[in-house]
This record gives structure tokens, C-alpha cells and sequence, in this order.
């Protein structure tokens, strides 16, 4: 007799499909989005460094061409770079390197001393010996420079001091806002800059701001940063009255010599 007890079917088994994760961006979306970055840095290096001038037209062919990259990074780019004032897009025209006028490089001016001042405040409060030694080092080096008359190094040395002191104050906002700023400025202030007479004295203030940090005291060191962007700026004002000055006298027409009978 059979055991009806016992079957032969075994249970049934429900498999169930495990929930995936979304997939990953693709690999091409990562490619694209770092060759952006990649050129975008780049072009910037360019025209702070002065590679490409102030109201230079960048045409994506040539960029593309000169970074090695297709179209559409540099076109993110471009982008990017507009975000940072560093350039404009101007319809059915292209692209251009942003020229500074006096106005609105004074106000930059004023919100930067407000800015280097608490800055410096902050510094020689909390500056470490380590963090000395390297604003230091750019310091010589800036001297150098000034000495040798060789604007657009100190140009370049200029901007990294006081990134680097923006860096060692340890407030991410104030950095953004004051990178921004100063990459606008620069724009502007190249032209200034450039002025071999110039340089000697501006060397000069950035060895007493490294002396007035180090010192410890906030309220010195503060006014040490202030009193350097007013300065700068009190220079760009009289260079732009000396440019004005040049130019109207390179259009007038000269004096005619009367002819003696």
C-alpha cells in the first residue's frame, strides 16, 4: 500500500530578484564633466597669467585645438568661467575676456580690504610657525621679482600670497566670495602691475604684512591688509588719470609751425 502520508512534490521555492542601485554615471558623463574642469582651469591659468588678454576673443576651435579636447568641454567651460566673471557671452558675437572698468574695479577694491582685514586679524591669531615659513618663502620670491623688474612673475606671486593667506584663515566661505573677487580684479589690476616702478613698493607692503602677522598683534596685522588694498587702489585711480592723460595727448593733432618769411 502506498503511504499517502508522504508526497512527492517539495515545496516551491519564490525566488526574489534583489533590488539594484541606479547604476552609476556613465563613464563618458564622468570624462566629459572632468575635461570641463580640466579646461576651465587652464583657460583661466591663461588669462590670469596673461596669456590672453582682457577683451580677447576665445574661439572654441582654437581652444579646442590648443587642450586637446573637443567642443562641447570647452563650451562647458566657457560656462564655468562666466559664473567667475572672468569672461561674457554676447550673443551671435562669442566669447570674451571680461575687461574691468575703474568703477567697478574700485568697489572690488573696498569689499577686498574689508575682507584682507579680517583676514589679517585672523592670521596673527592663529598663524603656525609652518604656515609663516611658506607665506614667507613667497614673499622672497616676490622680491625677486621686483628686483629683476619681471612683472608677470610677480603678478602670479602676488595672487598665490594672498590665496594662500585666504587658505590659512580656515573660513571656506570668506575664501570663495574673496577668490571670485580677486580673479575679477586681476583683470584689471595687470595693467597696473605692470608698471616696473611699481613693483618695488608693493614688495615693500607685503613684507610688512608678513611682520605684522607675525608679530601677533590682530589689530595691526588688520590694518596692515587694509591699508595695502587702499594703497592699490589709491594706485590704480592715479594710473588710470595718467593712461587718461597719455591718450588725450596722443590725439591731438600737432602744433603747426608757422613759417617765418
Amino acid at each position: 500500500m502506498t503511504d499517502r502520508s508522504r508526497t512527492n512534490s517539495t515545496p516551491a521555492v519564490h525566488a526574489t530578484t534583489p533590488q539594484l542601485a541606479p547604476p552609476p554615471p556613465s563613464i563618458a558623463v564622468l570624462r566629459s564633466a572632468s575635461l570641463s574642469s580640466a579646461a576651465q582651469h587652464e583657460i583661466e591659468r591663461m588669462i590670469l597669467e596673461g596669456d590672453i588678454k582682457a577683451g580677447s576673443k576665445l574661439t572654441e576651435a582654437w581652444l579646442s585645438e590648443r587642450l586637446g579636447v573637443s567642443r562641447g568641454p570647452i563650451r562647458e567651460a566657457f560656462r564655468m568661467l562666466e559664473e567667475a566673471g572672468l569672461v561674457r557671452q554676447e550673443k551671435n558675437r562669442g566669447v570674451f575676456v571680461r575687461e574691468i572698468p575703474l568703477e567697478e574695479a574700485l568697489e572690488i577694491f573696498d569689499l577686498r580690504a574689508a575682507m584682507d582685514e579680517l583676514v589679517g586679524r585672523r592670521l596673527a591669531e592663529s598663524i603656525t610657525p609652518e604656515q609663516l615659513k611658506t607665506a614667507r618663502g613667497i614673499v622672497e620670491k616676490m622680491d625677486v621679482a621686483a628686483r629683476a623688474g619681471n612683472a608677470d612673475a610677480y603678478h602670479v606671486l602676488n595672487l598665490h600670497f594672498h590665496d594662500v593667506l585666504v587658505e590659512f584663515a580656515g573660513n571656506r566661505k570668506l575664501a570663495v566670495m574673496y577668490r571670485k573677487l580677486v580673479k575679477e580684479l586681476a583683470l584689471y589690476r595687470r595693467r597696473n602691475l605692470s608698471d616696473q616702478d611699481a613693483l618695488p613698493h608693493s614688495a615693500a607692503e607685503h613684507r610688512a604684512i608678513l611682520k605684522a602677522i607675525a608679530s601677533g598683534d590682530a589689530e595691526h596685522a588688520g590694518h596692515a591688509m587694509y591699508d595695502h588694498v587702499i594703497e592699490s587702489k589709491q594706485r590704480a585711480v592715479d594710473g588710470s588719470v595718467v593712461k587718461a592723460s597719455q591718450r588725450t595727448k596722443a590725439s591731438r593733432p600737432p602744433a603747426s609751425r608757422k613759417v617765418r618769411r
